[in-house]
């Protein structure tokens, strides 16, 4: 269970299941087994219901390079069934940093400008959950920082959970770790937890030792 106001860490080795779990957590891939939950709504059984409560951010985030921010946004929200949409893209154009920007088309922009509207379409509807995969993918060490203290400020009020591989990362903005190696479960606790229970050795020692 990750509770609102936590930032959850979902770290694995490439091929460990991490962008997969997030697929049948976000209604994309119909999982074969198990039971999971988005804001009590049985993801499987009541996928429509739960997807309205997620704010989806996959690793290559499928833009519409042709259409302006502003357009784009807009498009997504209509698609959430939103209405009166101009005073939310406002809001949400300024919370992302994308003001110095927002006139322009996406094709225009550089990587880390696309990579905020990405994270404005995931919050737009203003969901209670965030799934961020793999979130500051190919981004300059500037661009690195203003991301990361983004989804900071996201995860005061939502549930998030990212999926990187990058350690500092989840040092720097996580609450919670869950590590998965090989489709299962190895770690599952608070950041302190984890480092408490492994001799309070580095995020990147504890990692490698359990995904061995």
């Amino acid at each position: 269970e990750v509770k609102p106001g936590r930032i959850l860490g979902f770290l694995g080795p490439n091929g460990a299941g991490k962008s997969t779990t997030m697929r049948m957590l976000t209604g994309y891939l119909e999982p074969t087994s198990g039971h999971a939950e988005i804001a009590g709504r049985n993801i499987l059984t009541e996928a429509i219901e739960a997807k309205k409560y997620i704010g989806y951010l996959p690793e290559n985030t499928p833009l519409y390079t042709d259409m302006y921010i502003k357009e784009f946004l807009n498009f997504v929200g209509q698609a959430y069934g939103m209405k009166n949409l101009t005073h939310r893209i406002d809001e949400v154009i300024k919370m992302v940093g994308l003001t110095p920007e927002q006139h322009k088309k996406i094709g225009m922009l550089s990587k880390g400008y696309r990579q905020r509207v990405g994270l404005a379409q995931a919050i737009i509807h203003n969901p209670d959950v965030l799934i961020l995969d793999e979130p500051t993918s190919g981004l300059d060490p500037n661009q690195l920082v203003e991301i990361r203290a983004l989804i900071k400020a996201l995860g005061k009020n939502k549930t998030v959970i990212i999926s990187t591989h990058i350690m500092q990362e989840v040092e720097a903005i996580c609450n919670d770790i869950i590590i998965i190696n090989k489709g299962k479960i190895v770690a599952n606790d608070s950041l302190e937890g984890i480092k408490k229970s492994n001799n309070n050795n580095s995020l990147e020692a504890i990692f490698r030792k359990l995904t061995a």
